[in-house]
């Protein structure tokens, strides 16, 4: 197994730094963003010089997580519109972006030759998968409590008089849960 990369080796604040760095430079500058990062360790007292192609790659790896989150993203956000989905699905939304982030690390790491997946990784991803079946069970359990209480209400209109039995009835059909 080869050894981490130094850009691993780096606390996650000053990663996290590196990170909105790139992103502010939209990826490129690598020579000076070579140099802050050099500027910070120092600040930091840590002794790791990274160079700038070890950072170039590491950004260009960055780079295509991003695209692959906002792309992940604009598609929850169209399948939520399509689908007329509220509130109850943002649980799974969060789930969705998991996945995606996991999937195209795992997919990475087994387009190198030879590379199995890593197996905290294919962890996170059973995990995830888990969890967004258990959100799925939870979204369900939450229309079904509203269906509950829609039809509770339909039932105290029809108990005021302000519904004819068959109309209250035609209304539970029409909502889905006669």
């Amino acid at each position: 197994m080869p050894p981490p990369r130094k850009i691993d080796l780096l606390p996650a604040e000053l990663r996290q730094r590196l990170n909105e760095l790139l992103r502010a430079r939209n990826f490129s500058g690598y020579e000076q963003i070579a140099e802050d990062l050099a500027f910070w360790c120092e600040e930091e007292g840590i002794e790791i010089r990274i160079g700038k192609s070890a950072i170039h790659a590491y950004g260009q790896e960055f780079r295509d997580y991003v695209r692959m989150q906002e792309q992940a993203q604009d598609e929850i956000k169209a399948f939520l519109e399509q689908a007329s989905m509220g509130d109850e699905a943002r649980v799974t939304q969060g789930l969705f972006q998991q996945l995606t982030a996991i999937q195209w690390q795992l997919q990475k790491s087994m387009m190198v030759e030879g590379k199995l997946p890593d197996p905290k990784g294919m962890k996170e991803l059973t995990t995830a998968l888990n969890n967004l079946i258990r959100s799925t069970s939870l979204r369900d359990a939450i229309i079904k409590a509203d269906r509950a209480e829609q039809s509770a209400k339909l039932d105290a209109a029809e108990a005021r008089g302000d519904l004819t039995t068959d109309i209250a009835q035609r209304a539970r059909e029409i909502m889905g849960f006669a």
